[in-house]
């Protein structure tokens, strides 16, 4: 069997991978009258005197919502929520495995941006932390940075997780070939919120000192640059930071003589000669699922030095499962009302020196768990209320 008919078997057999466990036994009249009336009226009113007193008889303290209107599923696309829930699901056990943060999976049925806010924000009371999910860009900019003052982290991974693993990735890629991090010039695939996020993050623009040396940033149409025509709203504003040369073409024609490739786009895009039209010894990020832009063993035969991927059956998988747990469990830990680009910049740096990095090793792996309390305890020093 596949990897795909044993967990189409799975999910089959098991109907759902979350459950709900009670904290409180309940065998007993006295047990109801705590835990339930007439006790529970007592929390509730210390609540309404002082709603801070909700993180102390509530588990908002501990609770993330992961939400998704369904319209970016991993590389599938607009597949609407119900399609999209199993990640949502698969999401919300990775937050208890890694952080034991208990999350719940929420599947919007709108793509309306105004009523996702709207929602999201009438829903915030119940949790102490949201992380937005698979929502397609433009709007997933707009979402985030609207929800930014509701008291409460809210973290799109796509953007930001994927920026934090790209971004420690990079630098231990760089560390392990002796190549200055500052002086690379990169190519990344995929315009969208991932994408945006990541060439941001390489340039510094939010947050830290060490930028690289140019970004080149390619759609389906190709290149991004000034002047392009028909470029929505985030790419003119990346195309005034992006391709200091201006360069035009397509993302064939911006890999010529750069010295990394970064895949956030679909599979099958690059061959071995394109690869040797790089700079010598390039760092191929090939991170399309489940199909990547180019298999390893072809980035390899390339001239490729190092190769990650997204997937767990190649060495140094660039997987969010790295970031995201970590994230929220240092937020939720200092109940910061939001992650900033300074934690964020400080969870890409733990992660990076949780290892000493090697070329089949540029990251952690998900189940040495060390990482995630480096990441924690980062994004805490790094909050300032």
């Amino acid at each position: 069997m596949t990897v795909y008919e044993e967990a189409l078997d799975l999910h089959k057999k098991l109907r759902g991978k979350l459950e709900i466990k009670s904290r409180v036994k309940i065998t007993s009249k006295k047990d109801l009258s705590l835990a339930y009336t007439p006790g529970v009226a007592e929390p509730c009113k210390k609540i309404a005197e002082n709603k801070e007193l909700v993180y102390e008889y509530t588990n908002k303290w501990n609770t993330v919502a992961v939400i998704s209107d369904g319209s970016a599923v991993l590389g599938l696309g607009n597949i609407g929520p119900l399609a999209g829930l199993p990640v949502m699901e698969g999401k919300s056990i990775l937050f208890k495995e890694f952080a034991n943060i208990d999350s719940i999976p929420i599947i919007l049925a709108t793509q309306d941006e105004n009523e996702i806010i709207k929602t999201v924000k009438n829903i915030a009371p119940s949790f102490g932390g949201i992380n937005l999910e698979d929502i397609s860009a433009p709007r997933c900019f707009h979402i985030e940075e609207a929800l930014q003052d509701i008291g409460i982290p809210v973290f799109h991974d796509d953007q930001h997780g994927t920026e934090i693993v790209v971004f420690a990735a990079l630098l231990n890629a760089a560390k392990a070939l002796k190549k200055d991090f500052r002086k690379l010039k990169v190519v990344i695939s995929g315009a969208g919120a991932a994408g945006v996020a990541v060439t941001k993050a390489l340039l510094c623009v939010d947050a830290g000192d060490s930028p690289v040396e140019d970004v080149i940033l390619c759609d389906s149409k190709g290149i991004i640059y000034r002047g392009r025509e028909n470029l929505d709203e985030s790419k003119e504003k990346i195309s005034k930071i992006t391709n200091k040369e201006n360069r035009k073409g397509s993302l064939i024609d911006a890999l010529k003589d750069v010295d990394v490739f970064i895949g956030l786009s679909k599979g099958g895009l690059l061959n071995k000669d394109i690869v040797k039209s790089m700079n010598k010894d390039p760092i191929i990020f090939a991170m399309a699922n489940p199909t990547p832009e180019i298999l390893p063993e072809e980035a390899y035969a390339g001239g490729a030095a190092i190769v990650g991927t997204g997937r767990s059956d190649y060495p140094n998988q660039i997987n969010n499962v790295l970031a995201f747990p970590g994230v929220f469990r240092g937020a939720l830990d200092v109940r910061a009302g939001k992650i900033t680009p300074e934690m964020r910049f400080a969870a890409a740096l733990a992660l990076a020196n949780s290892i000493e990095p090697t070329k089949d090793k540029i990251l952690p792996e998900p189940f040495e768990k060390d990482y995630v309390e480096k990441v924690a305890d980062a994004v805490k020093q790094a909050y300032k209320k």
